[in-house]
């Protein structure tokens, strides 16, 4: 006779199939676990992916030089934030086609998919072109030194200018999960950093007819890739076996709609703004203390990202859960998803947490033997990991918000937490006080803390549950 374990592994390996190949595709009825555990698996599975390429892409980039590190993480902040607008249209997709899906209007959920995409292509477009034409500009605002300049400003020019790829890449994979059709979200980017892998080297390094481009080389296999990537979702989109499929009909201009995913998505680009300008200002003070303590915060970033990304992807699960079930009208439902998911992220990142306070100097030395750059990336890995219980919580419960369509209480949220307390906090303990990069390290830390605790009390006051979008 099979034993009870041998048939619990079992059931778990047939939902993790069901989950990666989108089988299931209904979430407002039934067993909550069962659907957070549908909706995650391919979410989690997903931002790993996109971790995974993360750690990979600075491994590769290390190779080159300090300097070209600390160019991703100067470039990456500056696009982090010109991005707040893309990810409140996320956002505001997920929430919206994650409502209309709930309430079974389909038409609706693909006018809603059309708009979006609209808006992402005009904002695509205005943000390469100043990112081909002043990224020189752009790394000596962030306080590049004039070496670091020269060598990393083809990574900008080609990063920036060629965001359209990663834009709609995010942009389209948001509505598939607003759908439910979380599967196809992660087999979006299972191609995209797929590709960017195998690329990287070959356009950093050389390789054949290939020419060594060095840095610039990472941000033209993220173009390929990536770029690949969307036109694979397009095809999904068009003629896939998607919850959403776009019909010629579908491809015009709808006011009423584009104008009801703008209203939901200023909170969440106001929401970002602040968050991601928080961070430009981190990186600004971070150059202060030279490009090794900078190259150390950035691989530190990076594999924290690994772990961070997956706990998004759980997060992620709880919008579209949220979104559905008050489109069903089962807001009760729709809290209890939130509290499960969020216990589940917070074994998750507990566990996490204690890996990198023990071996976070062979962690980062991995990446760089550099000692200073090691002893920096490790302490900050330290650190942050510290409050990374509460980053749980956090994430989920900001984002249970964002999946009703109140964007307006996380936007009020990291007001508080990043401009009135993370910045002057961090600028104090760093240079005022003298603590160097570590007053920074524990700024981000209870910053993030402080977050979490307003966004659950926040949340108990169940006013997003009567948010119309």
């Amino acid at each position: 006779m099979m034993s009870s374990q041998s048939l619990s592994i079992k059931k778990i390996l047939k939902y993790f199939w069901v989950a990666v190949t989108g089988k299931e595709q209904e979430f407002t009825t039934g067993s909550i676990r069962k659907a957070i555990f549908m909706l995650s698996i391919p979410m989690i599975l997903e931002m790993l992916m996109e971790s995974i390429f993360a750690l990979v892409d600075i491994a590769y980039v290390s190779q080159v030089s300090v300097n070209a590190v600390a160019t991703i993480g100067l470039t990456e902040s500056v696009i982090t934030l010109v991005y707040a607008i893309a990810i409140g249209l996320s956002m505001a997709a997920t929430a919206v086609v994650a409502r209309r899906v709930g309430e079974k209007d389909i038409k609706g959920a693909r006018e809603t998919a059309v708009q979006a995409i609209f808006l992402g292509i005009v904002v695509a477009l205005i943000v390469g072109v100043i990112g081909f034409l002043y990224n020189k500009e752009i790394l000596a605002l962030m306080g590049a030194e004039p070496d670091l300049i020269e060598e990393g400003h083809g990574y900008t020019k080609w990063l920036i200018g060629g965001n359209i790829t990663i834009l709609l890449l995010f942009l389209i994979n948001a509505i598939f999960r607003g759908a439910g059709d979380a599967s196809i979200a992660m087999w979006s980017l299972v191609l995209s950093n797929g590709l960017n892998i195998i690329l990287d080297p070959i356009f950093i390094f050389g390789w054949g007819p290939v020419p060594e481009y060095g840095v610039m080389g990472a941000a033209i296999a993220t173009n390929i890739g990536r770029g690949t990537a969307v036109l694979f979702q397009l095809g999904i989109l068009f003629f896939g076996w998607g919850k959403i499929r776009l019909l010629l009909q579908d491809i015009v201009l709808n006011l009423k709609v584009m104008l009801n995913i703008i209203r939901v998505s200023l909170g969440g680009i106001a929401q970002f703004l602040i968050g991601t300008s928080s961070w430009v200002f981190l990186m600004r003070i971070m150059s202060e203390f030279g490009s090794e303590v900078l190259a150390g915060y950035t691989i530190a970033i990076r594999v924290m990202m690994f772990t961070l990304m997956p706990s998004w992807g759980m997060s992620n699960a709880a919008a579209t859960l949220v979104g559905q079930n008050l489109g069903a009208k089962q807001p009760e439902r729709a809290e209890k998803s939130v509290w499960i998911t969020g216990k589940y992220n917070a074994y998750f990142m507990g566990l996490v947490s204690i890996i990198y306070l023990v071996f976070a100097k062979q962690i980062v030395g991995a990446f760089n033997s550099t000692p200073s750059v090691v002893d920096n990336g490790a302490l900050c890995l330290q650190v942050i990991a510290a409050g990374y219980i509460f980053y749980a919580y956090g994430m989920v419960v900001t984002n249970a918000f964002n999946g009703s369509g109140d964007t307006q209480t996380p936007t009020k949220i990291n007001l508080v937490s990043f401009w009135l307390f993370q910045l002057p906090v961090a600028y104090l303990l760093a240079i005022v006080f003298g603590f160097g990069a570590t007053g920074v390290f524990i700024a981000i830390t209870t910053a993030e803390v402080l977050l979490a605790i307003i966004a659950i009390v926040w949340f108990r006051k169940g006013k997003w549950k009567s948010v119309q979008v």
